[in-house]
């Protein structure tokens, strides 16, 4: 986001604000600033190898960590400055988002800090005293979650427009378990620092970090590599149905909305994403003629059009983290009654998430326009669906849809560069075999 609104800069500068706070204390307090500036010269230094040798995938928290296990907590929320001030900001303008980067992570190792040494944390690790040494030490980690999650769900309200009741859903759930390992890794870095072995010796520890770092980079390589396949076939699908421009897309969201509505978790979110955006794939196997006649097709023209499905699915084979988005290219056109394609499935036979897609499908289809007919309102297509639930639509589904719609809105694009001349009278979309969105 190239502009930063008014809130979100109001946010960014309360959190500094409450940085500089936890900051204060520090000329009162006895700081070993030789250890305070090694460990945040060796935290700018991680920072910059991981986001420009690692592509920026991971963030590197076990310095961070480690400071919040060695140092007073306001000398501790010092550590993450430098990294913050001497890496570059892509994005205009820089100042807030430098000092978002310099203050977030500034509360949560402040935080850290305060929690491990009211639990006497410090002695712990000066006496090496396992496993007692866990218990602050996880109390600790767990605070610097929690501030993290809140700070990003905050800004995400703030600055994303997200709603707040979904701003902070799944935050801390999904940095629990990789912080957890990470103040592992802190930990055993404070506990050889203070060894006679010494800061040396603590080094040690950041080399099976920076491997993990760089195995998860390439992974995200490759899942990035993954994502540009699938938008390179979803445009070549738009471009050789323009008349549909735009559709993939659309299914796509719906779907993640019908999924959140159903409270999937995040995973299966993706991946329904991924289902819709990809659901008529196989239309790249079909004769363009087909797909932008205007008027009925013929029963051979239909058969031929309905094997898209089958289509997709043999496309898509080959890309394994799609997982069951896979079925719902397949099953995306079966319906309840048994009556759809390819297999004519019935049910409960036809997977879940094909069920979702059918429904986000038949509705963008709906409110289009296309060469066969004109846009429906958002309440005329939501009656159609209704009508079709139990028969051709899974209930379930239309209902969450429902319910989605009613809360957030649907604000369509137009589908075709123009609106076609001559268009028939608007055919029933959802309803019949002959009305079934291509």
């Amino acid at each position: 986001m190239e502009a930063v609104p008014a809130r979100a800069r109001g946010y960014v500068a309360c959190v500094a604000l409450l940085a500089v706070l936890c900051v204060l204390r520090l000329p009162a307090i006895r700081t070993p600033w030789w250890a305070l500036a090694l460990l945040a010269a060796l935290y700018a230094a991680c920072e910059h190898v991981v986001r420009r040798r690692l592509s920026g995938t991971c963030t590197f928290y076990p310095v961070l960590l480690a400071g919040a296990f060695l140092l007073p907590p306001p000398a501790a929320a010092l550590v993450p400055l430098p990294a913050a001030l001497l890496a570059r900001v892509e994005q205009r303008p820089g100042w807030p988002r430098r000092v978002w980067r310099a203050a977030q992570p500034s509360l949560a190792v402040w935080a850290a800090a305060r929690v491990h040494w009211g639990l006497g944390g410090r002695d712990a690790v000066v006496r090496c005293d396992f496993p007692y040494a866990l218990v602050p030490a996880g109390a600790a980690v767990l605070a610097f979650c929690l501030v993290l999650a809140a700070l990003d769900g905050g800004i995400l309200a703030a600055a994303e427009h997200v709603p707040v009741r979904r701003a902070w859903r799944g935050l801390l759930s999904r940095s629990l378990a990789p912080v957890a390992v990470h103040g592992l890794a802190g930990l055993m870095m404070a506990v050889l620092w203070r060894s006679p072995y010494g800061p040396v010796a603590a080094l040690l520890v950041l080399l099976p970090m920076c491997v993990s770092c760089w195995v998860f980079a390439q992974y995200h390589r490759e899942r990035a590599a993954h994502q540009a396949t699938i938008r390179a076939l979803v445009q070549a699908v738009d471009i050789k149905d323009g008349y549909t421009r735009g559709h993939s897309e659309r299914v796509g969201q719906a779907s993640v909305m019908i999924a959140r509505e159903l409270r999937m978790d995040d995973e299966r979110v993706e991946v329904l994403r991924f289902a819709g955006i990809l659901h008529d794939v196989g239309k790249l196997g079909v004769p363009t003629r087909l797909l932008r006649k205007d008027g009925p097709l013929t029963p051979e023209e239909r058969r031929i059009i309905e094997l898209h499905p089958e289509y997709g699915h043999e496309m898509v084979r080959g890309i394994s983290f799609l997982g069951e988005a896979r079925t719902a290219i397949l099953h995306h056109h079966e319906r309840l009654d048994g009556s759809g394609y390819p297999y004519g499935l019935a049910g409960g036979q036809i997977p879940e998430c094909a069920r979702v897609v059918a429904v986000a499908d038949a509705f963008d289809a709906m409110t289009s326009t296309r060469t066969y007919s004109r846009a429906r309102p958002v309440e005329a297509a939501v009656t159609e669906l209704e009508r079709c639930a139990g028969t051709q639509f899974d209930p379930r589904m239309v209902s969450a849809l429902v319910r989605a719609l009613d809360r957030h809105g649907w604000h369509p694009a137009v589908t075709a560069d123009e609106t076609p001349r001559g268009l028939p009278p608007q055919q029933p979309v959802a309803g019949s075999r002959s009305g079934t969105p291509r």
